[in-house]
This record gives structure tokens, C-alpha cells and sequence, in this order.
């Protein structure tokens, strides 16, 4: 029997679940600098993305595209335009597979730097992040 998947509870603490695509979980980061998607594999057990499958990989190479361009979206709505894209899968604090797709601009605060661990997260807010969750939701077809 293979174990369901269940995303790490260190997700918790700073986003929350937005949807579901066909191989992710889309989670948003609550932290209203930055557009900023995190996507988990919902596979149990996965550390790396070579454990996936050819299949999988592909997939995911998929929605991390999709999720830079609802990335996009989302900096538009709020008015600040995202200039590039950061597409990480680091792992080191939180072992579980996961992908970050942030967006970035040259007057954010942290530029060039990355925004892992650097400086303190603005929440959204209960109205800003249901908003920003539903867009997510209506952007992605459900």
C-alpha cells in the first residue's frame, strides 16, 4: 500500500493551499512582497525531483510554467508588474519536493538577493490573501 500524500506541516506556518493541479499542490506564500507560488508534488516520500518519474518530471516542468505565468498574473493585479522570475527547488530547511516560483522586481527590497530567510514576511492580510487565493482558483479553472 502506498502512503497518501500529506504536505509537510512546516508549509503551515507561512501559506496556505490554494488548489490542486494534476500533479501539484499550489500553495500560496503569505507574504504580499512578492508574488510567490509554492508547488508540492502530492506524491508521498518525494525529496528530490529524480524521484520522480520521466512522466512526472515533465508535468512538473509544466506547472512551473503555469505557475510563472499566474505569478505574473497575480503582480499585474497588484500592481506591480514582476520583472523576473525565481524558480527554486532548494529543500534545505524542508526536505519534501517542492518548488518555489517567485516574482521579482528591481525595486523590491531584496534585489538581487534571494528572498529565502531575508527579512521579515508582510502577510496579506485575511482580505488580500482570500483574494489572491481566489484568483489563483479562478485562473486555474475551478
Amino acid at each position: 500500500m502506498t502512503a497518501a500524500f500529506k504536505a509537510d506541516p512546516a508549509f503551515e506556518a507561512g501559506s496556505v493551499v490554494a488548489c490542486d493541479w494534476p500533479l501539484c499542490q499550489v500553495r500560496l506564500q503569505d507574504d504580499a512582497r512578492y508574488p510567490w507560488l509554492i508547488l508540492i508534488p502530492r506524491r508521498a516520500g518525494l525529496q528530490e525531483i529524480e524521484d520522480l518519474t520521466g512522466a512526472e518530471r515533465a508535468a512538473l516542468m509544466d506547472e512551473v510554467v503555469r505557475a510563472g505565468e499566474l505569478v505574473r498574473e497575480l503582480g499585474q493585479a497588484a500592481g506591480r508588474p514582476v520583472q523576473k522570475l525565481n524558480v527554486a527547488a532548494l529543500g534545505n530547511v524542508t526536505a519534501q519536493l517542492h518548488v518555489h516560483v517567485v516574482g521579482r522586481r528591481h525595486d523590491d527590497g531584496q534585489w538581487p538577493d534571494p528572498v529565502w530567510g531575508r527579512g521579515a514576511a508582510v502577510p496579506y492580510g485575511a482580505n488580500g490573501l482570500q483574494a489572491a487565493v481566489s484568483r489563483i482558483r479562478l485562473s486555474s479553472g475551478g
